[in-house]
């Protein structure tokens, strides 16, 4: 067994550079297959066995998982600390040893983060052990969306608007900036919910022109000057670096940020929200 390893999007490590992992049944199986990759890998790493290469696997992507769900906890902790939770990663990120920089986000998304860990899970629930720390990364992901639609409704709310009947635009519907992969998004259940609370909702996403979800397809528009002031609210779910942000922030009257895109942009029209702590002043470099 050889775990794939690919992070989509990636200018520096693809395929050929990123070291390959290999378990056999048998010492000739890592053998082969290990001389097999060295012919198109630069590196590989043997293991004793696939049990063991498949939990590399597990264990990359339950770090990721439990990591970003303690950053998006502590997003929450600011948010009510009144503290803005970037400034602090930002900060924290300075020490040279010790820390490792995860950023908050609406969620989590792909075919492995949000899946694997709970693989792992389930065959400790079969051997009569519970994975604490997957279980509760997995309960605090989960809950980012519904999270992200409370920050829409408390600023709807704050200028005498309810969520019902209020225009919603989406900006980013992949799970991660600049690729085109919806599964998993977190975008999808953003729009789920704010549906389920009877917002008109549309989503403008410059890599993904239309998306299948429940038997249905949902197309996006274009992200015109009208069409941020439309919307009541506009909210960032995916930071992809080819939508022009102070054009955003320009024209749309109120918008919930995700993912720290305005950081640093000249005031526009735009009351900003961001996804932890009050209303941001635009401008401003955390």
């Amino acid at each position: 067994f050889s775990p794939e390893r690919v992070d989509p999007g990636n200018p520096i490590y693809q395929t050929k550079n990123t070291p390959k992992v290999v378990g056999g049944v048998t010492p000739a199986c890592v053998e082969v297959a290990s001389a097999l990759y060295a012919s198109c890998i630069d590196v590989v790493v043997p293991v004793s066995s696939p049990e063991a290469a498949e939990l590399v696997k597990l264990l990359e992507n339950t770090f990721r998982a439990v990591n970003i769900g303690l950053v998006n906890e502590i997003a929450i902790v600011c948010d009510k600390l009144g503290v803005d939770v970037w400034e602090v990663i930002n900060a924290a990120a300075t020490k040279p040893f010790g820390f490792m920089k995860f950023t908050p986000g609406p969620g989590i998304g792909g075919h492995c983060i949000p899946l694997d860990p709970h693989y792992l899970a389930w065959k400790m629930r079969t051997l009569n052990y519970k994975t604490r720390f997957i279980d509760l990364a997995s309960e605090i992901n989960s809950n980012m969306p519904q999270w992200v639609v409370q920050k829409v409704a408390d600023a709807l709310n704050e200028v005498r608007k309810a969520v019902r009947g209020s225009r919603v635009l989406v900006l980013g519907v992949a799970y991660k900036r600049d690729i085109d992969d919806v599964r998993e998004s977190p975008a999808l259940d953003v729009i789920r919910l704010l549906e389920e609370r009877g917002a008109h909702v549309e989503f403008h996403d410059p890599f993904v022109q239309e998306f299948r979800e429940d038997g249905h397809v949902r197309t996006g528009v274009e992200l015109s000057d009208e069409m941020l002031r439309w919307a009541d609210a506009v909210v960032v779910v995916t930071d992809h670096t080819t939508v022009d942000y102070q054009r955003v922030v320009d024209h749309a009257a109120l918008l919930v940020d995700t993912r720290n895109v305005t950081a640093g942009l000249k005031a526009g029209r735009a009351r900003i929200i961001p996804l932890a702590s009050g209303t941001r002043t635009v401008g401003t470099t955390s």
